[in-house]
């Protein structure tokens, strides 16, 4: 079986991002990787849709997850009735796909040749799983090629031996982008933001890029403006949760300040993913408010005294104004004429 995983990160291979096997989906526990590296075990989809609510994975690990959630729906309604079968398949689809507000559209999208090949093999029980499981290993290995594409665009965009900055967990394209400057002996320096409340960008960014031999050094979330100046950053970049046809940004809370710090210094930011047609412009997009009490601690340890309160909203959005490109599998294209994305 072609996998397109080859050669990256631990955290990036497919059975350590989200994986069926035997009526279980093993989910990798992103929330305390890497200090201990644990699987959450689903045995139903709902309990794929609750890891997913409760950030087991995150950044682009749920697109995984959530077709491995529908071989594991295929698997629960094995014996039911074709229409029982048929009315399971979609329920199941629903739940995946609304584990959380602001991705329902890019879920959508990311489930349907999984839904469509499940719905597909109604009368092909036997084999359905295993169907089912192909099309899912086959999305991922689609969304990794394409994110290889992403990841050589903005590579052209990083001086030899340049310095960058990252935001939250840009997943495969920072892998793929770190494979090329290891096969092209581009020496660079990447700082993270630590991303709070769940430090993806010292947990899993850093840890995917010290993973593949690059020099990488975490800073915390209120240093990105200063260290941009004195560490002579000459790139920001995020991957996105939402990318909307007006061109605005929607990514983890934090990226619009860097992204005005980067753009006092003169420093491009440049935002990777896929414009989405279902987000016409910024208004369609429903910034999700999390749970204020992980803002009141750090990794378990509370750090704020009783009584005094939170207050989480998990995502920002940059305008286009601040955005110097948006890098898509196609080339980088600009933020006030991404419909040139879906013409070409």
């Amino acid at each position: 079986m072609f996998r397109a995983d080859k050669g990256l990160a631990f955290l990036l291979r497919y059975e350590n991002v989200a994986w069926y096997e035997d009526g279980i989906v093993r989910i990798l526990d992103r929330r305390i990787y890497p200090v201990e590296t644990k699987f959450v075990e689903c045995k139903t989809h709902k309990e794929v849709s609750k890891a997913l609510k409760d950030m087991v994975t995150q950044s682009g690990g749920p697109y995984i997850a959530v077709n491995m959630g529908m071989v594991l729906a295929v698997n629960e309604a094995k014996n039911l009735s074709d229409n029982e079968y048929i009315e399971y398949i979609n329920d199941a689809t629903h739940t995946l796909c609304h584990s959380r507000p602001t991705t329902v559209a890019n879920m959508l999208k990311a489930v349907k040749a999984c839904h469509e090949k499940a719905l597909e093999v109604v009368n092909d029980r036997d084999n359905a799983i295993e169907k089912v499981m192909e099309v899912a290993v086959d999305e991922a290995n689609k969304k990794y090629l394409r994110y290889e594409k992403v990841a050589k665009y903005l590579y052209e965009k990083i001086p030899k031996n340049g310095t960058i900055m990252t935001q939250c967990f840009g997943e495969t394209v920072v892998g793929m982008l770190m494979k090329l400057c290891v096969e092209n002996n581009n020496n660079i320096k990447v700082f993270c933001a630590e991303t709070r409340p769940y430090f993806q960008g010292a947990r899993l960014t850093a840890s995917v890029i010290r993973d593949m031999g690059i020099d990488v050094t975490v800073i915390t979330d209120n240093m990105p403006g200063y260290v941009m100046k004195i560490k002579n950053v000459d790139v920001f970049t995020s991957a996105v949760d939402a990318i909307t046809m007006d061109g605005h940004v929607v990514n983890k809370v934090g990226t619009f300040q860097m992204a005005l710090a980067a753009h006092y210094w003169g420093i491009p930011y440049y935002a990777t993913g896929i414009p989405n047609l279902k987000h016409k412009d910024i208004s369609s997009v429903k910034i999700e408010e999390r749970d204020s009490e992980f803002v009141l601690q750090a990794m378990g340890i509370k750090t704020t005294m009783e009584g005094v309160k939170g207050f989480y909203p998990s995502f920002d959005i940059t305008p286009p104004k601040l955005i110097s490109g948006i890098v898509t599998d196609k080339g980088i294209y600009s933020p006030y004429n991404l419909s040139e994305y879906y013409n070409e």
